[in-house]
């Protein structure tokens, strides 16, 4: 590996690791920041499903600004949206604002994580083979996974555990000034290498040639098509499954104030993220296709949310958590090599956006779905019927399979 190729990857493990951290501060405490607010349950997870909606709405419009402009200017423009965007969360907080008003900001975070989305990766998958990377992407996707659940591990546990000396609001704050730091080493660092923004082509030209070759070589292409499909069931239960974790563990655990309890249940996702990652490489040796992997993983993480529907011990529920986090931690990497090698360049940022986007369509109907669920039946039940969407995924990961792409295997 060249020296700048290495530097490369530091940058992004970089942008991985501030990205996460900033995030984390407020997963493990974020539903119950909004129940503090003053929503019900189904307001709660319908304001994220607002987010989600965001995020569909901006998904592809975004990624032709990182394929048009550039994935730096993309990010850039990321991180002072959802820093200002995460201000006025904590601001409504403080009024108890109105439900219209939680789902309007919901939008603009949303907006400011669809700058990240198909960007950073699209910059990091350029760069390196610009860099003369000739190996594959599992390796460096899983270092980033690892890295991300370090920062993770560190963000959820420091939020809970500030938020339990202090009230739920500051995490966020603390998150908005991470964000400030992110932005001063991305506008250093970040340089966008084996890529060529289309600064000066017309802007309506640029994003309608874009669009019209995002979707030749997204759902225009049988293997990327099947894929994408898949992604709605997998994702918008994992959305709800992880912010569900936070109310469902304190109520077995019997204290509706330990909010480090709350983040204890971020800090063993970011455990299993982890150990996921660590595992997504060897695991990728021990089969010849990438979709084993996809197909594996995606019905372990459906058994271990059905057994979390069923169980009622503190203890028992955790170990279940661990299992679906190390079970999507493992396919991460695959996924995004799989995809990433199905892709190219010229059009990267763009697909993986649509991509993103799709996943997210999942959860603007999930969450409400499931939040209201958790309202009539409580949290255990919705957990099952989360199971059952997530297995909805399989037939759709079949079909990628059976187009034979040689990305399957690798170097697509």
């Amino acid at each position: 590996m060249t020296p700048l190729a290495r530097r490369v990857q530091r940058t992004y493990l970089a942008l991985v690791v501030g990205n996460t951290l900033a995030a984390a501060f407020i997963w493990g405490i974020n539903t119950l920041f909004l129940l503090d607010a003053g929503l019900s349950n189904v307001e709660a997870f319908a304001a994220n499903a607002f987010f989600t909606a965001g995020m569909v709405l901006f998904e592809v419009p975004t990624g032709v600004v990182a394929d048009s402009r550039g994935r730096r200017a993309s990010y850039l423009l990321g991180t002072v949206t959802l820093a200002a965007s995460t201000a006025l969360y904590w601001g409504l907080w403080r009024v108890e604002g109105p439900f219209w008003a939680w789902a309007v900001v919901s939008v603009l975070l949303g907006l400011g994580f669809t700058f990240f989305s198909g960007a950073v990766e699209a910059w990091l998958v350029d760069a390196l083979r610009a860099t003369g990377y000739a190996g594959e992407l599992e390796p460096v996707f899983a270092r980033g996974q690892v890295a991300g659940g370090v920062a993770m591990l560190v963000g959820s546990v420091a939020g809970g555990a500030l938020a339990q000396v202090t009230d739920l609001g500051v995490p966020f704050l603390v998150r908005a000034g991470v964000l400030l730091v992110m932005l001063v080493i991305a506008a250093v660092f970040m340089r966008d290498l084996g890529f060529t923004p289309a600064a000066h082509a017309r802007p309506g030209e640029a994003v309608r040639a874009i669009l019209t070759q995002s979707l030749q070589h997204g759902l225009g292409n049988p293997p990327v098509r099947w894929l994408m499909l898949a992604a709605p069931f997998v994702s918008g239960v994992g959305v709800y499954a992880f912010y569900a974790m936070q109310p469902f563990l304190l109520a077995l655990y019997g204290d509706p104030d330990a909010y480090a309890v709350a983040g204890l249940a971020a800090a063993v996702i970011a455990g299993s993220q982890i150990l996921g990652g660590t595992l997504a490489t060897r695991v990728r040796r021990l089969v010849r296709r990438r979709t084993t992997v996809l197909l594996a993983g995606t019905a372990a993480g459906a058994g271990a949310l059905a057994l979390l529907g069923v169980v009622d011990g503190f203890g028992l529920a955790l170990a279940l958590l661990v299992l679906w986090g190390v079970a999507g931690a493992a396919v991460t990497p695959v996924r995004q090599a799989y995809l990433n090698d199905l892709v190219p360049s010229a059009q990267r940022a763009t697909v993986l956006s649509f991509d993103s986007l799709v996943g997210s369509a999942g959860g603007v109907v999930v969450q409400p779905a499931l939040g209201r669920a958790a309202d009539v039946w409580g949290y255990g039940p919705t957990y099952l019927i989360g199971a059952v969407v997530n297995l909805l995924a399989l037939p759709f990961l079949v079909a990628s399979r059976r187009r034979r792409s040689p990305a399957d295997v690798g170097g697509g």
